[in-house]
């Protein structure tokens, strides 16, 4: 298939201003598309790339929800929902962690995350849930536990596979490298981003609507309380599913419809990538404008000085 070059549009800029006058200024690139992988809207360029980090996180569930690994150790949609978080460590957060390994029969000790600062357990980290969910393929499937975050190791070939089936590319064209906790992600234009979230959102496959469900049902475990993630899907109601990720990533799902968009602050700022989301789901309709107030006054209003306000909206395609 011949690829078509898009021209880029104008990027969002994410104003943070102090008592009315602009101290600095975000550049935010956005894509929506549908789970056929068309282009539907972009703010910049959708050929953009990224590495997607936690917002990977649903996709790597799919190992889980694919093997016979839920019903294997009876998991519920709570334990898949911290599979798919970055939470806060919470004792919450953590004994959910734990149940998966207790009902797997594994030793927290073979989580190979880092130990987060300030803190006694392995468990506690934000990346441990995804960490849990991979040990307990390897358990059931019998493969090494120790060696599950080498590429090269079976559970991280399996999820590389699905990830690639959902994109339509070979697993080979996608690049590598590893995200914080260990566990390899991969670089993917917004548009491949976007299209994963829509793939996710359709509703056309039982393993990803499992998925989805999880993380609608249980949005505190998917981050925690005023987190925006967690916010975003409470006040949704199941119509949106939202995963971040580091470096100014957010990709979010319109459940039910096929769309997924896909967020990049180019400077990696938290706070420009939550301001440019709300104006997109505003703009869109798939948040109310008294939700969007809600959340606005949430992540936007920064202090009793300053606020955040985004400059342009997407252009359809």
């Amino acid at each position: 298939m011949t690829r078509v070059k898009r021209t880029p549009t104008h990027r969002l800029e994410i104003h943070l201003l102090r008592e009315g006058l602009t101290e600095s200024v975000h550049h935010v690139e956005a894509t929506i598309s549908d789970d056929r992988g068309r282009i539907l809207s972009t703010a910049g360029s959708a050929e953009t790339t990224a590495f997607i980090r936690s917002a990977l996180k649903p996709f790597q569930a799919i190992a889980v929800t694919s093997t016979g690994t839920l019903e294997r150790y009876d998991l519920t949609d709570k334990d898949l929902a911290i599979i798919c978080s970055s939470h806060r460590g919470t004792v919450e957060h953590a004994r959910q962690v734990f149940n998966i390994l207790w009902r797997a029969d594994i030793d927290p000790g073979a989580l190979q995350c880092p130990l987060p600062e300030d803190k006694g357990s392995r468990l506690q980290y934000n990346c441990s849930g995804k960490h849990a969910g991979m040990l307990a393929v390897c358990q059931q499937r019998g493969w090494p536990l120790n060696t599950y975050l080498r590429r090269s190791s079976p559970i991280q070939q399996l999820i590389l596979s699905q990830i690639s089936e959902l994109l339509g590319l070979p697993g080979d064209e996608l690049i590598s490298a590893h995200d914080d906790c260990g566990a390899p992600t991969y670089s993917m234009e917004l548009g491949q981003m976007a299209r994963l979230y829509a793939r996710l959102a359709s509703g056309n496959s039982l393993d990803l609507e499992r998925i989805v469900r999880a993380m609608t049902y249980h949005p505190r475990m998917v981050a925690g309380e005023g987190e925006f993630d967690t916010e975003l899907m409470q006040v949704s109601e199941g119509e949106i599913v939202s995963k971040g990720g580091a470096e100014g990533i957010q990709c979010i799902g319109r459940v039910g419809q096929g769309l997924g968009l896909a967020i990049k602050a180019l400077d990696g700022s938290k706070r420009a990538k939550h301001a440019a989301a709300l104006q997109i789901l505003k703009q869109l309709g798939w948040i109310s404008p008294s939700v969007a107030e809600s959340l606005s006054d949430k992540f936007l209003k920064l202090g009793s000085y300053s606020r955040l306000e985004v400059v342009g909206e997407m252009a359809l395609l």
